[in-house]
């Protein structure tokens, strides 16, 4: 019986294969890949091609299709967007003191998000607190599509501060405060007339400039905003978010030629002479009289610029600047200098000046009553005679005496940086006749403003060379854009100097207390050359000489070396003349700035020329 092999075994193992046999090759089960790599890649770059087109899809809708759509998804689920306020320029005197400056101040800011719940009961807390007009409040305490609204700006820190303190007290959430400098004018009144003030918010929430040059220079003085957008998350800022910040361009400072201390004491003088007249109101000019630099431009009555509502609308401007009238007899002096610079006569031309003057049927008389008198070309200014200046105007050419005129400044703006210069009245074409003529000699039927009347005179004192006046030291652009300043003042002849010579020597004789009219207007210790005005004024309401008048008195001193020029006018006094009511009121500005500037008296001899022959 043979005998087998142990059986192996079991054990789940195929016995293994002959090495020297070669092994089968598997079969590919059916629906698989991996016999196929080529076409294992080609659907490989299929799904990638479709997920690539997916994205380009959503690139293409969020870029080019509705981006702002998209934007403002992204605001509403967090951005924010604030102002960078800049810091307005300051306006400063020639010396460097503040008319208008920047004071520490916030802005008050709401989150709607937090404040929509009790909107209107916090509109009306803030309305009352911080004067803020309750609708517009009410509006942006509401709105669903930011967290950031302005509600008030520029108020004074302490204020700010106390409102949102007081109103987390009562149980508000949604406020706080940022720094936004606020606007001071610590000179109060003086000024207040040049400088203007900022008023009510616009929908931005700055302040609105409402007068002066705070109106006339905004962009020059306003700089420009920069803005921060950045995400937040329940009212608080995203530290990793993005942002983007454009910084704030501040503004320029105004530097004026006024000096603040004349101003002030100008300002005195004014209303003094106004309570002691009963006048309605005064002006004066106070000119550099080498530059044409103004020192000071005083209205009386005016406002405090700190608290402008307290005062009428109708006081925001400068009177001076304006309100047109006519000058009366210091319109004289430039008919009488412009007489001799022609040379038809000299400071003793004789003039025989009869009691009354009859001309195309219309008699023309002087201030004062007198028969038959001779009167030097002196004479005819020291004693402002009308009559007397008539008749020597009738040795001007035709046309040559308007000429001059147009040449000193008259009938045109002084484009000095005011909004609402008026340009005043020279008449023109068929309005010049001879009886115009005749009235215009002496200050009748012409229009004009101080500053105007004053940069006219002062050509005299500059020997004969007009110069542009100027408020603004070196240069600066109006928001109309031009450019004002002493950068840009301008000079051309008008006289001789010779005749500014003259003319000088003659308006010295109004002050003398023998044969002068103004000798109220005389400044100790110093040779002062002038002239009186007193004009019928017009009412708007006849259009006719109502009896009311306009007194002024215009000079300069030291009148052989002049260094100021001082204007006075007054409007309506109760009673007096230019040199009896603006005489004293000049001797006292021109007194104070030569004082405040240590101008000492030449030492020479005053003016000697005969009045009469």
């Amino acid at each position: 019986m043979r005998a087998h092999p142990p059986r192996q075994p079991r054990t789940g193992l195929r016995p293994r294969r002959d090495a020297r046999r070669p092994a089968r090759p598997a079969r590919p089960r059916r629906g698989s890949l991996r016999g196929s790599p080529a076409l294992r890649l080609k659907v490989g770059f299929l799904l990638i091609a479709m997920v690539l087109s997916v994205f380009m899809a959503r690139l293409v809708q969020l870029q080019g299709l509705d981006p702002q759509d998209y934007a403002q998804m992204a605001a509403a689920e967090g951005q924010v967007t604030v102002v960078l306020p800049a810091d307005r320029g300051e306006i400063l005197d020639r010396n460097g003191e503040p008319l208008a400056d920047a004071v520490d101040g916030l802005m008050v800011v709401a989150n709607p998000q937090l404040t929509a719940p009790t909107a209107p009961a916090l509109a009306k807390f803030l309305s009352i607190r911080l004067g803020a007009d309750y609708f517009r409040t009410l509006d942006r305490l509401r709105r669903d599509d930011t967290m950031f609204q302005y509600i008030a700006r520029q108020v004074p820190a302490a204020t700010a501060t106390a409102v949102v303190d007081a109103a987390e007290a009562r149980g508000f959430d949604g406020l706080e405060t940022r720094a936004d400098p606020a606007r001071s004018y610590p000179a109060g009144d003086v000024a207040a007339n040049l400088v203007g003030f900022l008023g009510t918010p616009t929908k931005s929430g700055a302040a609105k400039p409402l007068a002066g040059f705070e109106d006339t220079f905004d962009r020059y003085l306003g700089g420009r905003d920069g803005e921060a957008t950045y995400q937040a998350a329940s009212g608080t800022r995203i530290p990793l978010g993005d942002s983007t910040i454009t910084e704030a361009v501040d503004g320029n400072d105004l530097v004026t030629t006024i000096d603040r201390d004349l101003q002030w004491y100008a300002q005195r003088v004014l209303a003094q002479t106004v309570r002691q007249y009963g006048a309605e109101s005064a002006f004066a000019v106070v000119m550099d009289s080498r530059t044409g630099e103004v020192l000071a431009l005083p209205d009386v009555p005016t406002y405090d610029a700190a608290h402008p509502l307290e005062s009428p609308e109708e006081l925001f401007q400068s009177a001076a600047m304006t309100e047109v009238y006519e000058p009366g007899s210091v319109q004289k002096v430039l008919t009488l200098g412009a007489l001799v610079d022609a040379g038809r006569v000299t400071p003793r031309t004789r003039i025989t000046v009869p009691p009354v003057l009859m001309r195309q049927d219309s008699p023309i008389g002087d201030w004062f009553d007198h028969g038959t008198i001779r009167l030097t070309l002196a004479g005819v200014l020291a004693k402002s005679s009308n009559i007397g200046t008539v008749k020597a105007t009738d040795l001007f050419r035709e046309g040559e005496m308007r000429a001059y005129l147009q040449r000193f400044g008259l009938g045109e703006r002084t484009d000095v940086g005011v909004l609402g210069e008026a340009a005043g009245i020279l008449p023109s074409g068929s309005m010049w006749t001879s009886q115009t003529e005749d009235r215009v000699a002496f200050g009748q039927s012409v229009s004009v403003n101080a500053l105007q009347m004053a940069a006219a005179v002062n050509t005299i004192a500059n020997g004969g060379v007009r110069v542009d006046p100027s408020l603004v030291e070196g240069r600066a652009t109006t928001d109309d854009g031009q450019e004002v300043g002493t950068e840009t003042a301008t000079r051309r002849e008008v006289l001789s100097p010779q005749a500014a010579r003259q003319t000088a020597l003659m308006m010295e004789r109004v002050l003398d207390p023998e044969d002068g009219v103004a000798p109220g207007a005389a400044v100790p210790g110093y040779r002062v050359a002038g002239k009186t005005g007193t004009a019928q004024r017009v009412s708007t309401e006849c259009q006719c000489y109502d009896g009311s008048t306009t007194v002024s008195f215009a000079g300069f001193a030291p009148a052989d070396e002049p260094r100021f020029t001082v204007y006075v006018v007054v409007q309506n006094p109760r009673d007096g003349g230019g040199g009896s009511v603006a005489g004293p009121a000049f001797a006292k500005l021109m007194g104070f700035a030569l004082r405040r500037y240590q101008v000492p008296p030449t030492g020479t001899e005053p003016s000697r020329l005969p009045v009469e022959w």
